[in-house]
């Protein structure tokens, strides 16, 4: 009998690591996750601890790895993006709190860039908006904050990385300081053109060139695995940024196609093929992946708020005991009753990118009920969805023939179906549902010739379920005004 070949995803994402074996038929057949806290040292700064996360994605590394009854052929990583982490070469030790991709400490450092007139030209070179979301205007405040850090960084002592590249450094022993093309693009420090950091960026946000780490493609040789007796020796193969390894796992590799994960935000990514898009309606355009030999690129939109919203009724307002009990909650009202929930906790993305923005409940009368509340905080993820899906189309002149969806909050049917019937097309859920690492074990799987290519990657795709619109057109287009005149008096 042949002896079972395996790809070991690790999936580090903003609230839990996670390690996942793929089969050859792009199963999930052995999982270990664990949670790890972030911290909140101040109104909108976002903190994590560096050493924690490398600590507890090992432990769950381990776990997973030791139920495979057969090889594991190679590693393949994906991470949360444009989060920061600076490290001391010499001893590996992280030199401050990981900077979470929530945090909000630079708002005014990116506003006055945006003053100074930057926008147009970091937009041409990164393909990214000014906003504290990305990686260079938090590592920037960490050279100026950090005593010592900036000369530690000139002399290349001190390193920086996303996730993936902390990663990368500790499983091969601090051998291997790279990224992927995907990452790089999440950092305003990355010419998506040339496809290489960016001089000039690097000079503007007054980041050493020493510190960086080496771009390679996202389906590449990123070194093997050191110390760790169940991959000992594997050869680390793929990394993508979660959302781009999402949509290389929902099979969107032709142009026009579109997935939205659920997560703590929602991202959703369009694929544009071998250019990049410019954008004019607050879209992102980055790089999706490097893969086979090509590159190719993507419209993004951020919606920064979706599960954390749910988070919020169960852990702020304590309206409900688990986040299961929303779908019953909404549905036992027949709508919000005029209620419409803008949950700007961080600001709000595409289209808005506005890092003032804060939540705003409107339209509560004495009859408003939590139930009311609850319905109005999902319906909130799908107007969202939509505000980005409609910038999409408008931008690509590509319409949307269906919405491919992942993450955590699809197994909420109200929210599937009132997506469905708020976009007027079909909401398509896929039968693996851990898309995002099943999306970076197949570039790492691809890189070691475990798959023959991206045609036998998209017969590995089925449908599990999929959410067909009923809403009429009618009152479609009523309540999506509500939301945009809701939204409009936050922005006031």
């Amino acid at each position: 009998m042949k002896e079972p070949h395996y790809i070991l995803a690790l999936d580090q994402g903003t609230s839990s690591c996670r390690a996942i074996l793929f089969d050859h038929g792009g199963r999930a057949v052995s999982t270990a996750q664990r949670e790890y806290a972030a911290s909140y040292p101040r109104s909108g700064w976002v903190e994590q601890d560096a050493a924690e996360i490398w600590r507890i994605q090992r432990v769950v590394m381990r776990e997973a790895a030791q139920r495979a009854d057969g090889r594991i052929e190679a590693i393949g990583i994906t991470n949360q993006r444009e989060t920061v982490i600076v490290w001391d070469r010499q001893t590996g030790r992280p030199l401050h709190p990981a900077i979470v991709w929530q945090c909000r400490r630079t708002a005014e450092d990116c506003a006055r860039l945006k003053a100074d007139g930057m926008e147009d030209e970091i937009r041409s070179r990164s393909g990214l908006v000014i906003d504290p979301y990305f990686s260079a205007t938090k590592l920037a405040w960490l050279l100026r904050e950090v005593p010592g850090l900036r000369e530690k960084a000139e002399k290349g002592d001190a390193l920086f990385g996303t996730v993936d590249s902390w990663l990368i450094w500790n499983l091969t022993g601090g051998k291997v300081h790279a990224t992927d093309v995907s990452n790089a693009s999440r950092t305003m420090l990355f010419n998506i053109h040339r496809l290489d950091w960016d001089e000039e960026l690097c000079r503007l946000f007054g980041v050493p060139r020493a510190m960086l780490p080496e771009v390679r493609p996202s389906s590449a040789d990123f070194g093997r695995v050191e110390g760790i007796p169940e991959c000992e020796g594997a050869p680390i193969a793929g990394a993508a940024g979660d959302q781009q390894a999402a949509l290389f796992g929902q099979a969107c590799h032709e142009e026009g196609m579109l997935k939205n994960t659920y997560g703590t935000g929602c991202f959703l990514l369009m694929n544009t093929g071998e250019r990049p898009c410019a954008s004019k309606h607050g879209l992102l355009t980055t790089v999706a992946w490097q893969a086979e030999g090509r590159i190719e690129y993507a419209l993004e939109g951020s919606v920064f708020t979706a599960g954390a919203v749910v988070q919020w009724l169960r852990d702020g307002l304590s309206l409900i005991r688990e986040a299961s009990e929303t779908e019953a909650l909404a549905l036992s009202v027949p709508d919000t009753d005029g209620v419409y929930f803008v949950p700007a906790f961080n600001g709000l993305g595409t289209p808005y990118w506005n890092p003032d923005a804060r939540g705003m409940i409107t339209g509560i009368s004495r009859g408003t009920r939590r139930e009311h509340i609850v319905r109005a905080a999902l319906e909130a993820v799908a107007y969202q969805t939509a505000d980005v899906i409609r910038a999409m189309e408008s931008e690509s002149g590509i319409p949307l023939s269906e919405l491919r969806a992942d993450g955590g909050m699809v197994r909420n049917r109200f929210l599937m179906q009132f997506q469905a019937d708020i976009l007027g097309r079909a909401v398509s859920l896929p039968e693996e549902p851990e898309t995002t690492a099943l999306g970076a074990a197949y570039l790492a799987g691809l890189q070691v010739g475990l798959w023959s290519g991206r045609g036998e990657l998209k017969r590995l795709w089925t449908e599990r379920e999929r959410f067909r619109p009923a809403m009429e057109a009618e009152r479609r287009e009523r309540l999506y005004a509500e939301w945009e005149r809701a939204v409009k008096r936050q922005l006031r």
